[in-house]
């Protein structure tokens, strides 16, 4: 698959990573392109690499119910919480942005090049601030977890040790003005030392869905199991915006930047295979 990229100064460059401190110069992606990055709601869930029964119950508990609302799963595809949430996100039809800390011709870890690949083929991309052949020095990870944090609405924190990676995750989600929101543990286990006492410095204790949706102002969002797939991209991208609460057609073109002809035709399409439906006043509303 083509490496393709994306600079500071390109019109396509995600907004919400410019206004982050030190925004990457270039974006290298693999799959899906940086208008459907910030498509959907996106939640980054990261914690420790060597997570224990309770983290991976809470993380598949917590990806899936996510990914079936539609959010978008945000992490760095390392071993552990990273890569169990990917998996079953997968498994209830999300989407997800991985953040690698190398260059795109490698997937690292190496275990988990199956997963890019599955990844990549549900409309997911892979995304880095390094060119291909760069390596993954260990500076590149604490580097990358803030385009992690950046791309994200909110961060989820499920397993921490008090020495975790994943602490300077949070502390660039603070700087951003990002949710910082973390699952307590058992206060007996060195994997949750971290997230109770972030906990304890204001984080937002998360105890089911509901406080991430809360967090993010989307309760009511609709599960996948009732939304629609785009027959071509420009489908999914108005698809996308109708789902995120966009209806009027002006708001509808404006944000989808297709041109004015093509947006009327898939609007039609769109209408015709039953997908979206008129609300009156050139307001539209998904089925």
């Amino acid at each position: 698959m083509k490496v393709n990229k994306v600079t500071l100064i390109d019109p396509a460059y995600p907004k919400l990573l410019k206004d982050i401190a030190s925004p990457p110069k270039e974006l290298f992606y693999l799959g899906a392109g940086p208008d459907t990055w910030l498509a959907r709601p996106r939640v980054a869930i990261v914690g420790s690499r060597g997570v224990t029964p309770y983290g991976r119950t809470v993380t598949e508990q917590l990806a899936g119910q996510l990914a079936e609302r539609g959010i978008t799963i945000v992490s760095g595809l390392a071993l552990g919480v990273d890569a169990i949430a990917h998996e079953i996100a997968l498994k209830h039809g999300g989407q997800h942005l991985a953040v690698l800390a190398n260059g795109l011709d490698e997937i690292y870890p190496a275990s988990n090049t199956n997963l890019a690949k599955r990844l990549l083929a549900q409309g997911g991309a892979i995304i880095s601030e390094y060119p291909v052949g760069t390596p993954s020095f260990k500076q590149n990870f604490i580097a990358r977890n803030r385009i992690v944090a950046g791309l994200s609405n909110a961060l989820l924190i499920v397993e921490a040790t008090d020495k975790s990676g994943t602490l300077h995750t949070a502390r660039f989600a603070l700087e951003q003005g990002r949710d910082v929101l973390v699952v307590p543990g058992n206060i007996t286990s060195p994997n949750s030392v971290g997230c109770n006492q972030l906990i304890k410095s204001g984080a937002t204790p998360v105890t089911s869905v509901d406080d991430i949706l809360f967090a993010l102002g989307t309760k009511n969002l609709i599960t996948t199991a009732y939304i629609h797939k785009g027959d071509n991209a420009d489908e999914q991208i108005i698809l996308d915006l109708l789902y995120n609460g966009v209806s009027d057609a002006h708001d509808l073109l404006g944000q989808s930047k297709l041109d004015p002809t093509l947006f009327t035709q898939t609007l039609t399409m769109l209408e015709l295979s039953v997908k979206i439906h008129p609300l009156g006043n050139n307001h539209w509303a998904p089925n």
